[in-house]
């Protein structure tokens, strides 16, 4: 690629826009940056509602590329597993991965953001802040922003798409290019609450834990933070059965439903009434699109290419590994419209494959983690992976503690399900496993795996 050609603006300064920046700025590009919102560093963070964002090593690769896991590190607190809380029989833990070398990581959106922004900003990437893209000529290499209510014109080389799942960008490109854009809503939603630090200022339940209460077809989640808080989530569906948020509308209601479901929860959350009332109902969605490009002009990334429900706990690792994938392809391509084709023809088979584990995940959390069934399965996995080490790799293990495509993980999910299924019917116990059936079942269906864990 030309000297004169190596100018990208990105729009979006979240958390793939300020990463992409700064990747893309130590491969000596001259970048952009558009952020409709103000500078978090100066104003405070005011992003949207979020879910605690767990990071994984698909992030942490990237982060490590841009030179911000340390910092970033800092400020995150380990997750060993999911501890499950009944609503009869005692709360437990159940680990993600073998050991502590197999945790994922609680972590503020805000802090992460305001910290990849920095290193963006030091190694030479320009931030503007206030600018909201509103129109795209594409012909004519021209972006025009609103900024403090004067529209601000701007030439372009090409234009990255990083502002979220809706995005502007996705939409000028929509006008040019037919996307087929679509959106698969969840009929379930979701409402935040909070767990604040206990009186001696510490964490009021155990920290180093993603905390479940399955309820069937709907649960709450607890995410900890380096604040000594836990971000407490509850998703339900939007009608229907109860309960659901069109019959659980006010802190009566609230109080009711908790008192019945969570009660454990009732002295934790102390500000349940007011935060109920307070918070909105979120929305969750999966985005579906034909195409993330318009030749060398524009190329979409994370959520405004795919955006996912968060039950995997992948979208931020997804788009961190997206924004990795662009600049590798960028580096390898001797065009811009080479580099994003490219790009797309690599990570959109991966994106497809984790949106529907992360809606599989859903039903897995709030329905099966305390199923006598979904434990035995579980159980005969852990035991097949030390049979069977490089081959036999847990679901959970190749999405989270590996860099393996999506596709390919989502592929021998499949495979393995169907052998401990097969394995586990109609038993209530390892000791009656046909281990020389299994045994068969796994060498003929699985080859090794390059790279899993030992």
């Amino acid at each position: 690629m030309q000297a004169d050609a190596r100018e990208l603006t990105i729009i979006g300064g979240g958390l793939a826009g300020a990463l992409l920046a700064t990747l893309l700025a130590q491969r000596g590009w001259a970048v952009d940056v558009y952020e409709r919102r103000g500078d978090p560093r100066v104003h405070g963070y005011a992003g949207g509602r979020s879910i605690n964002l767990a990071l994984a090593e698909r992030g942490l690769h990237a982060l490590r590329q841009a030179g911000a896991d340390g910092e970033v590190m800092k400020q995150a607190v380990m997750m060993r597993g999911r501890y499950v809380h009944p609503l009869h029989g005692e709360p437990g833990l159940q680990r993600y991965g073998r050991d502590d070398s197999e945790v994922i990581w609680s972590i503020s959106r805000g802090e992460l953001n305001i910290v990849l922004l920095d290193i963006a900003e030091s190694h030479g990437a320009r931030l503007h802040f206030d600018h909201g893209l509103e129109r795209v000529d594409f012909d004519a290499g021209l972006a025009a922003f609103r900024h403090h209510e004067i529209e601000v014109v701007r030439p372009f080389r090409a234009l990255v798409g990083a502002d979220g799942a809706g995005s502007t960008l996705r939409g000028q490109i929509g006008k040019v290019l037919p996307l087929n854009e679509r959106t698969d809503w969840l009929d379930h939603g979701y409402k935040e609450l909070e767990i604040p630090p206990a009186a001696n200022g510490d964490f009021r339940i155990e920290p180093n834990a993603l905390h479940i209460w399955p309820r069937g077809h709907y649960m709450c989640i607890a995410l900890p933070n380096d604040e000594r808080t836990f971000t407490v989530t509850l998703f339900m569906p939007h009608k229907g059965d109860y309960p659901c948020f069109e019959q659980v509308q006010d802190a009566d209601d609230a109080q009711a439903l908790f008192e019945r479901d969570f009660p454990d929860t009732l002295p934790l959350i102390p500000a349940l009434r007011h935060d109920y009332e307070a918070n909105p109902v979120g929305t969750l969605g999966t985005l579906y699109l034909d195409r993330w490009h318009l030749d060398g002009r524009a190329v979409l990334v994370g959520d405004a290419a795919h955006a996912m429900v968060p039950f995997h706990g992948q979208g931020m690792n997804c788009a961190f590994e997206d924004c990795v994938a662009l600049a590798d392809h960028l580096a390898a391509n001797a065009s811009l419209a080479d580099a994003f084709a490219a790009f797309e023809a690599q990570r959109k088979p991966d994106a497809e494959a984790i949106q529907q584990m992360a809606l599989e995940n859903y039903i897995e959390m709030r329905d099966k983690v305390n199923d006598a069934a979904f434990l035995l399965q579980r159980a005969l996995e852990l035991a097949l992976q030390e049979r069977h080490p490089g081959r036999f790799v847990p679901h959970y293990a190749m999405v989270s503690f590996m860099r393996i495509p999506y596709s390919v993980a989502l592929h021998r999910s499949e495979i393995q399900r169907e052998i401990l299924v097969d394995a586990t019917r109609g038993l209530a116990s390892l000791e009656a496993v046909d281990w020389a059936a299994v045994d068969a079942a796994v060498l003929a269906k699985l080859a090794p795996l390059a790279d899993a864990p030992a």
